[in-house]
């Protein structure tokens, strides 16, 4: 009997993972996946079950790769607010990088599949709670070190941090210019400052 093809998981996941992301989860046929990742269709099957099973699977790998580190490294190294203003530059900067319009695949997900699916619906929304949580920190922190207003709701604004995010990532498929991502940012920044600093300055 022949010996199983071994595979290194990171790189078929993140091949798997490219053209998922490029194409999404309805355009994308096991064949396709089996061309993209260098494998048979029997062995992917074998190793990640079917095309739902793998979708599953680069998801996770995404968010390891796209989501966790950065978050983990914003918030370590800068101030409350300046955290939430880095992480939105990098948030515009991608965009406006990537030239093909593949947009965040986590929110394209959330798009496509989330709503008919509760599987998927459950582990975009674990996802986009982390990020929540991690504006929730910071509102909080820069709320007691005096960088924003401390009579905003944490959480209110939390998620009005998330909606921005949301809608930066998908209007920069249809419309990938500067000004308009961020003039989008621009107000939501603008109402965190404390009170008595004019919020347009």
């Amino acid at each position: 009997m022949a010996r199983p093809r071994e595979f290194d998981h990171d790189e078929v996941l993140t091949a798997a993972m490219l053209h998922f992301w490029q194409f999404g989860f309805e355009s994308t046929s096991i064949k396709d996946l089996a061309a993209e990742m260098g494998m048979s269709v029997a062995s992917i099957y074998n190793a990640f079950g079917d095309k739902r099973a793998l979708f599953l699977r680069v998801l996770e790998h995404y968010v390891d790769s796209s989501f966790e580190d950065r978050l983990s490294r914003i918030e370590g190294n800068l101030a409350p607010r300046a955290a939430i203003e880095a992480f939105f530059k990098e948030i515009v900067e991608r965009s406006l990088q990537d030239h093909a319009r593949k947009g965040c695949m986590l929110i394209n997900s959330a798009l496509e599949l989330a709503p008919h699916d509760e599987e998927f619906r459950q582990v975009v929304s674990l996802v986009l709670a982390r990020v929540e949580s991690f504006f929730h920190r910071c509102v909080q922190a820069g709320q007691k070190d005096g960088t924003i207003d401390p009579t905003l709701p944490a959480r209110d604004m939390a998620r009005l941090l998330i909606a921005v995010h949301i809608g930066i990532r998908v209007m920069a498929r249809s419309r990938p210019e500067r000004a308009q991502l961020e003039g989008m940012l621009r107000p939501a920044l603008a109402f965190l400052k404390p009170s008595h600093v004019n919020p347009l300055v």
